[in-house]
């Protein structure tokens, strides 16, 4: 049984790591709030430029003539995984979940033939693939000095896979992120950036069919094929910048939530660690008590 002094020690202890979980989880509730709000408006524009590249392209006479980003190297032997994770722990299984998804990819591409690069973004995620997949990584990007994502830190992201791309370094390229559903829920998504991958042409004339055209034709201005090299690599940048900003409000709600808990789970240690306690003094004066009346007897 441990001594009075200890059990005061660990209490000690265990309120001090309560105070600590208690404000990261306040400071993580401030930053979700903006996380939140980036992410979310994030999304309209990220779809309607899906939609716009899956528009033009549909009205390409063939795909032979498409930007090579749209219709790929013709081959996928070799795969770039861009995996976006945190640059900090502490958050529970976010991290976690995203590396578990990447490693499984990684088997089956393999059992497949094929091979597989890793461009890390984000310390822990980096961090723990190193750890047996070390040969594989070929890029690493750490965003730990940014203070708020912009558009800026993906743009060289895009850039540097577009020249990879260019480059014949890889055939197919997918990024992993956490997407951001709810507080308590964080969604492991995968996209594929290159080939972009086009809807069926009957989604689309569904979807163009929701807005009235008033018999509207489209023209494009320059051709489609200009039009979609510009397209592509900037919708490249606005996928990995949405990846960015839904990973980082995932980021924050996982973090929260993982505090809330160790906060609730200091909160009964410090009661159960109280109740010992009080017990173990009341054992010890009673024993006390015992040994003056035993002694107060024999005389």
């Amino acid at each position: 049984m441990a001594n009075l002094k200890e059990l005061k020690n660990r209490i000690t202890s265990v309120t001090s790591t309560q105070k600590i979980t208690k404000a990261m989880q306040m400071v993580a509730a401030a930053k979700l709030r903006r996380a939140q709000e980036a992410a979310e408006q994030s999304r309209p524009y990220a779809e309607r430029m899906e939609r716009m590249i899956a528009s033009v392209a549909s009205n390409l006479p063939s795909l032979d003539t498409a930007p090579p980003m749209v219709v790929g190297s013709g081959k996928d032997d070799v795969h770039l995984l861009v995996v976006v994770t945190a640059e900090r722990g502490l958050c529970g299984a976010f991290n976690s979940n995203i590396v578990r998804a990447v490693r499984r990819r990684v088997i089956e591409l393999r059992n497949s033939g094929k091979t597989v690069k890793l461009y890390c973004v984000g310390r822990k995620g980096q961090e723990s693939l190193r750890r047996d997949l070390a040969d594989l990584i070929v890029e690493y990007v750490t965003l730990r000095e940014v203070r708020q994502l912009s558009f800026a830190n993906a743009r060289p992201i895009a850039e540097q896979i577009a020249q990879m791309f260019a480059d014949d370094e890889f055939d197919v390229c997918t990024v992993y992120y956490n997407a951001f559903k709810s507080v308590i829920s964080q969604v492991v998504t995968n996209q594929q950036l290159i080939p972009v991958k086009l809807p069926d042409p009957e989604a689309i004339a569904a979807a163009d069919s929701e807005v009235d055209l008033g018999g509207a034709i489209y023209e494009y201005e320059p051709e489609e094929n200009d039009l979609l090299g510009v397209l592509v690599p900037r919708n490249m940048a606005v996928q990995i910048y949405r990846a960015l900003l839904e990973s980082g409000a995932a980021e924050h709600a996982a973090r929260m939530t993982s505090m809330d808990s160790a906060t609730r789970n200091a909160g009964d240690m410090i009661e159960g660690l109280t109740l010992t306690y009080n017990r173990t003094r009341q054992a010890i004066i009673t024993k006390e008590l015992i040994e003056i009346v035993s002694g107060a007897e024999a005389l």
